[in-house]
């Protein structure tokens, strides 16, 4: 069987605009025994991590990438000109580390200074970053396809010269093949311009769900993110149902004619070669250059548990022996600490927590694994005697279970903002700091709703079966109660929409459906976050992690 490896790839992180998971695109590769697979969503790398994990548990190569909005003029203009596109598309995919972190530039400046409906770059941002990526022309939206539609044969070849100077041998003219007249003309006058400017092509297919059968419930999905309904004739729609991600024989047949187009997805692939880094960790620091950090902490909680102990014996007669179990289970503590390097961060958490209890914002006194912690105690970042109540350390750190530890900390939610401010200034500046990001998914009795809206019905209608669901929803998914409640079934099956709806709720249920931030995470870096990861706008103007 040829070889072919799909480079342009929307999962369900083109958020409401594509409908595959990110684990039945692995499982497909296997399928149809591809060696390595690209993810391509649209203007983010929300899904990187998770679509990375998928692939390589799959035994092939996975290539990060993302198509990117690139604005006509400065990315940071904001206005809409009647007749003319505000974002064209482009096609990025990884080579190395230098690609993987301008691709984390580009997509964060893109939400940072560009967002303009949808996170955009422009071409001084291209010119800056464009290093350790491989550029593909992109789909119908792509500016020289568009110049080629608008009849413009000389932009459409200045165009290409442009990305060209830029990308040198790592540029490639994308063609498609989606049953579009459109794209039959795109297509034969890239090759024009391909065997003109000696520049490769690449064969893609712009995938958006899984198999063809997946149609119409993508159809249905854009619907939910266009609030509009399926028998509306003028929404967005896909033209027909070729955007699937085909079988190697299927792109074999189709670009017989142009084999170098389909060689040169392997040729790419074997290009992109990079590799998350897992289990290093890039912890801010604590104090000078030069300090030992490890000494500092020593320091700092002998002093403290000195003042606990004092403490203590105010309330209750403490022996020499006791003393002795505590400083012992101190220096035990403050060893495994050590070994593990972990004494900046204790020193971190301790600081903030201090400086919110001077300025008067509240703050718990510790919980979970961490009042396990005698250096937690002794440093202030709980308020719990670890041996007073027999809590285990080890349950918290342990040498033979590298991981980092896991602090929580409840601060008062009406001056945590002011908490963030300080660890911004603090350590670094406020490209160290971020929030998390935290993805919404589609749930049972939602996902009914949204259908059932882009059917046509009613809120009544949908409202007689989401009542006979568990709510709260319990850990049941829409599949398993139509096996396992005969009054649901009864009930859906007495309206031959209510049963469209819920066979079209099923298929989309689960899948991803927004980004928000998380309501407690903030991710400190000893280096601007963007060397790291992608960060994205939040709702309130705050900078969050697209992991």
């Amino acid at each position: 069987m040829p070889e072919f490896v799909h480079l342009h790839n929307h999962t369900e992180f083109s958020l409401l605009d594509g409908a595959t998971r990110v684990g039945d695109l692995a499982d497909i590769m296997v399928e149809h025994k591809s060696p390595a697979v690209a993810m391509t969503d649209h203007g983010n790398l929300f899904g990187a991590v998770s679509f990375y994990k998928a692939i390589k548990a799959r035994g092939a190569k996975p290539i990060l990438g993302c198509e990117v909005y690139v604005a006509p003029g400065d990315r940071r203009e904001r206005k809409n000109v009647r007749g003319q596109t505000n974002a064209y598309h482009l096609v990025l995919l990884v080579k190395n580390e230098t690609g993987y972190r301008n691709l984390n530039r580009l997509v964060t400046k893109a939400y940072m200074e560009g967002f303009y409906y949808k996170p955009r770059i422009d071409w001084e941002l291209l010119q800056e970053h464009h290093e350790g990526l491989i550029a593909l022309s992109g789909c119908m939206q792509g500016e020289i396809a568009q110049a080629i539609v608008a009849g413009d044969r000389d932009e459409a070849r200045r165009k290409t010269r442009m990305f060209v100077e830029l990308f040198g041998k790592d540029f490639y003219l994308e063609i498609q093949a989606n049953g579009l007249p459109e794209q039959e003309l795109i297509n034969r006058q890239k090759r024009d311009l391909a065997a003109e400017l000696g520049i490769p092509l690449v064969a893609t297919n712009d995938n958006h769900y899984l198999r063809r059968e997946d149609a119409y419930p993508h159809d249905c999905l854009l619907c939910i993110g266009t609030r509009s309904q399926l028998e509306q004739q003028d929404r967005m729609r896909f033209p027909n149902d070729q955007f699937y991600v085909k079988h190697p024989d299927e792109m074999w047949e189709t670009f017989a004619d142009v084999r170098e187009s389909l060689d040169n997805t392997l040729r790419i692939a074997e290009d992109c070669n990079f590799d998350f880094e897992f289990g290093t960790f890039h912890l801010p620091r604590f104090g000078d250059p030069g300090d030992d950090l490890d000494a500092m902490l020593e320091e700092v909680a002998q002093k403290g548990l000195e003042r606990r102990l004092d403490q203590i014996a105010q309330s209750r007669d403490l022996t020499a022996e006791q003393r002795h179990a505590y400083q012992e289970r101190l220096a035990y503590e403050l060893g495994v600490i050590r070994e593990m390097g972990f004494a900046g961060y204790f020193l971190i958490v301790s600081d903030f927590i201090r400086w919110a209890k001077q300025n008067r914002i509240p703050v718990g006194p510790g919980r979970g694994s961490a009042a396990g912690s005698l250096v937690s105690y002794a440093i202030e970042i709980t308020d719990l005697d670890p041996l007073q109540y027999g809590l285990l350390f080890e349950r918290f750190l342990n040498p033979e279970r590298r991981s980092m530890p896991d602090i929580d900390v409840d601060i008062c939610m009406n001056r945590r903002g002011e908490v963030i401010e300080y660890v911004s200034n603090r350590y670094g500046g406020a490209d160290h700091v971020a929030q998390i990001a935290a993805f919404g998914t589609a749930k049972g009795r939602q996902i009914f709703k949204d259908v059932g809206r882009v059917f046509g019905l009613t809120f009544a209608d949908t409202d007689r079966i989401t009542k006979l669901m568990p709510n709260p929803p319990a850990e049941f998914s829409l599949k398993e109660l139509w096996e396992s409640d005969a009054d649901l079934r009864q009930a859906v099956q007495a309206d031959p929409r209510l049963e469209d709806v819920y066979r079209v709720a099923q298929q989309l249920e689960g899948i991803t459906r927004h980004a928000s931030v998380h309501a407690a995470g903030v991710v400190l870096s000893d280096r601007p976050l963007v060397d790291h990861l992608p960060l994205f706008r939040g709702e309130h103007g705050e900078s969050v992690t697209q992991f």
